[in-house]
This record gives structure tokens, sequence and C-alpha cells, in this order.
């Protein structure tokens, strides 16, 4: 399949744009023998870019920095490689901005703060990847081409100008445990309208409104459907409100509504 057709199997402008860069980076990859790295993708590029990739049957791996990342880069490689080579070398594509906070703000900044103060600075999202928080500051995944960059700059942000920071080698990342909050809500039905509402703690109105505006994903694919059916295990993405992990029905109610169990990503 040649690139027309590949870029014709999309309708989004932004989507056939990422398809593009990627089989350009595949193309450079393969004529010049070079390895060749994309942007910081989200899962739902991830799910393009993966697929891309496979039917351009070439050498790649993808690496967010630590194993449950969500957002990752994908290293293409010539055969002369290997993806045991490309892994062992990842400091050459990324590396850490470290944030430690003073001990009188332990606790003060969430994952929201670091990430606005970061786009405040005027670097785009794809420019880095997963900031892991806990109490004494944050971890925050760059691309190598901005890491001096953003080291010599976020300490103009009022909020991190007593705090230290420091450029660190992927490897140094903190082992930082990903939250989950466990909550219950109950629904009329399976339906994603209903579910949506639910989570996003608003109207059935609203809730259809995301959806038919693609602010809804489950396992990472936009969803247009209102009356698409929920499973165990499906993971719902709702833009500005969060992301959540279906872990199971738990049975219904005396007026025959549906009980889920959800685990909320905090």
């Amino acid at each position: 399949m040649n690139k027309s057709e590949l870029l014709e199997k999309y309708s989004k402008s932004e989507d056939k744009l990422l398809v593009s860069k990627i089989l350009d980076k595949i193309e450079a990859s393969s004529t010049k023998n070079i390895v060749t790295c994309t942007d910081f993708l989200d899962m739902f590029q991830f799910k393009i870019a993966k697929s891309i990739l496979n039917i351009s049957k070439c050498n790649y791996v993808f690496c967010g920095g630590y194993n449950e990342a969500s957002r990752n880069i994908a290293i293409i490689y010539p055969e002369k490689l290997t993806k045991d080579l490309m892994l062992s070398n990842l400091n050459n594509y990324m590396q850490i901005i470290r944030i430690e906070l003073p001990k009188n703000l332990y606790g003060e900044y969430k994952h929201k703060d670091y990430l606005s103060g970061i786009m405040k600075l005027g670097i785009k999202r794809e420019k880095f990847g997963d900031i892991l928080v806990d109490e004494t500051g944050a971890d925050i995944i760059v691309s190598k081409e901005i890491s001096k960059y953003l080291e010599q700059n976020i300490k103009q942000l009022t909020r991190f100008s007593k705090s230290n920071i420091s450029l660190q080698n992927i490897e140094n990342i903190k082992q930082i445990e990903l939250k989950k909050e466990e909550i219950r809500i109950v629904v009329q039905s399976l339906r994603l309208d209903n579910i949506v509402s639910e989570l996003a703690n608003t109207s059935r109105t609203k809730a259809n409104e995301m959806i038919e505006q693609a602010k809804v994903f489950i396992n990472y694919e936009e969803q247009f459907k209102n009356d698409k059916q929920v499973k165990e295990k499906d993971v719902i993405v709702i833009r500005g409100k969060g992301k959540f992990e279906v872990d199971k029905l738990e049975g219904t109610t005396r007026k025959n509504k549906q009980i889920l169990v959800v685990k909320k990503y905090v």
C-alpha cells in the first residue's frame, strides 16, 4: 500500500498529518540506513502509528521511559540494529527534567500544575511524555531536543523558582505507582452516554455533546455513537475529565439499574 492509499484511510487532517510524518520517518530510516523517532504519541496516536508501522514491515520499538507509560515515542531502526540496542540507548531520544520542591511546598502541586507550567513556556505537548508526580516534586519525560531548554527555563515560572531543577538520564526515573481511585456508579443501562454522564458528573445532553465533539474514547478509539455498549475492562477517556477503567459489573439495583465499579486514574 502506497502513501496516498494509506492517507485515504483517514478523514481527519490531524490524523493524515500524523500518518504522513510517520511514513517520512520510515522512509528516512530505510533509505539513509539511520535511526529515526517520532514525537511522543498519546494512546490514540499510538494505535494509528502501530498500524502504519506494521503495514510498512519496518523494525520499530515503542517506549515512554517506563513500562506503564501512556505517552510513547516510536523508534524506527534499520535491520543491522536490534530492539535491545535501541532500548539500551534511550538517552539519545529522551531524558528527564526532575523538579524537587522545597519542603514547604511538598504536596502543593498536582499533575495539571506541572503540565500548565510547561505549556506556558511554549513547548508543544508532543515534545514531552508522561509527568510522574509525588509530594516532593515530579519527573517530566521530555524529548532530548528540548531537554536543555526546559531545564534552563522552567525556573522562570514563579511556582518552581525555589525548586531544584536537574536534567537526569531516563534510567534514573522515579518509581512512582500510578494511583487509581475506585468509584461506583449506577446507570440505567451500559450505553456510552449514560456512563459518560455519570463519570463526567454532567447531564445526558452534555454527555451526548461530548461524544459528538469527539471528546470520548473507548480503548483509545474515538466514539461517536451514544448507544455504544460499554464492557468490563474497557478504558474510557473523556477529554478534560480524565481516564477511567471499567473494573467490573457488580450487579443490579432493585430497580434493575446497573452497578459498575470503575477505577479512575488520579
